[in-house]
């Protein structure tokens, strides 16, 4: 009664925790990894920074491992640095 979600969901939910214990872990890192990132660009580039062209760069690589990422993010960092110093 005191949660958005209905009973099915919230079990629905504990099955697939209990099931499949890494998934959540996974999301977890993911997420806090592309907040990290984030912080850094919106750090590097200040009033450059454009909330969109981030989420293009984070989405156009696809699905790969968060290192892969965390280079392709600091290309784009240096990228847009050189623009601005051009």
């Amino acid at each position: 009664e005191n949660t958005a979600l209905s009973l099915h969901n919230v079990k629905t939910e504990t099955d697939r925790y209990i099931s499949w214990p890494a998934q959540a872990l996974s999301y977890k890192i993911g997420e806090l990894t592309i907040k990290r990132l984030r912080h850094e660009a919106e750090q590097a580039l200040g009033q450059d920074f454009d909330i969109r062209e981030f989420h293009h760069q984070i989405l156009r690589h696809g699905s790969v491992p968060m290192s892969v990422l965390e280079e392709q993010i600091q290309l784009y960092i240096k990228a847009e640095l050189a623009k601005r110093a051009a």
